[in-house]
């Protein structure tokens, strides 16, 4: 069963993207609510700012990861360091996102602190396959992915958590699809991130003009603009749609 419905509060740890434009942190996001603390996303400032926010990264319960690019995951092995030497684990921490992030947080790890013991740490943590096209149960909360045309053969994904009666959508990087229509209906919050003001070319993200386009599109109730590039910044006063900033925090 569900928790009832209550209060969930977002976190934008990071509304950057790759290139940390304009000194943006990169992906992260803290979701808080029915008795659970999720991480989605974990770029490499993600420590940084979880700490900033006053986020105690041992609160977390579970992690959410859209795909294996480095401004997405490369977080995760300073939040295992943490966990090695700051923040041990008390409980389990459950890490879910596409195939191969498992194999792929191992190998990063140990690039970073090949001499390093994780076997302590091994034991608490536990990591789940997101399957395009499913419904996946997590404790508290439900998670439904749709894959995105981003990378190939890699597989991305746009996310949809419910929890406590609440549900944000989350676009992941991705190029335009109509699934991300099906995929934030009538969500209380959708995250959709816009790179690009107009290089159209780009298929692999989304860009300002074509999500106008198609706003009248979207049902959730609210939409706000995240991983946000340098030629979105640069058109700020031209944009028209809510964009995030590092540290926000939205109540739904």
């Amino acid at each position: 069963m569900l928790g009832p419905v209550g209060v969930l509060d977002v976190t934008v740890l990071g509304a950057g993207d790759a290139f940390a434009s304009r000194g943006r942190f990169q992906s992260g996001y803290v979701i808080e609510g029915g008795g659970a603390v999720v991480l989605l996303e974990a770029g490499p400032s993600v420590l940084t700012a979880l700490k900033r926010s006053a986020i105690a990264p041992a609160d977390i319960d579970y992690v959410l990861i859209s795909h294996l690019h480095g401004d997405h995951f490369a977080g995760l092995p300073f939040l295992m360091l943490e966990y090695l030497y700051e923040s041990p684990r008390r409980r389990m921490l459950t890490i879910a996102g596409p195939r191969k992030l498992e194999q792929r947080t191992r190998v990063m790890f140990k690039s970073m602190y090949p001499r390093m013991d994780t076997s302590p740490l091994a034991r608490k943590l536990r990591y789940v396959v997101l399957e395009p096209g499913r419904e996946a149960r997590l404790g508290p909360m439900r998670v439904t992915s749709v894959r995105t045309p981003h990378t190939k053969p890699d597989v991305s994904l746009a996310l949809r958590v419910t929890l406590a009666g609440k549900s944000v959508a989350f676009s992941g990087d991705t190029g335009w699809t109509d699934e991300l229509i099906t995929l934030s209906a009538g969500a209380d919050l959708f995250l959709c991130e816009c790179t690009y003001y107009k290089s159209e070319h780009l298929d692999f993200h989304l860009n300002y003009p074509h999500l106008v386009k198609n706003r009248s599109r979207f049902s959730a109730k609210r939409v706000v603009l995240t991983h946000l590039g340098r030629e979105v910044l640069d058109h700020a006063p031209e944009i028209e749609m809510e964009m995030a900033t590092d540290l926000m925090k939205i109540s739904l």
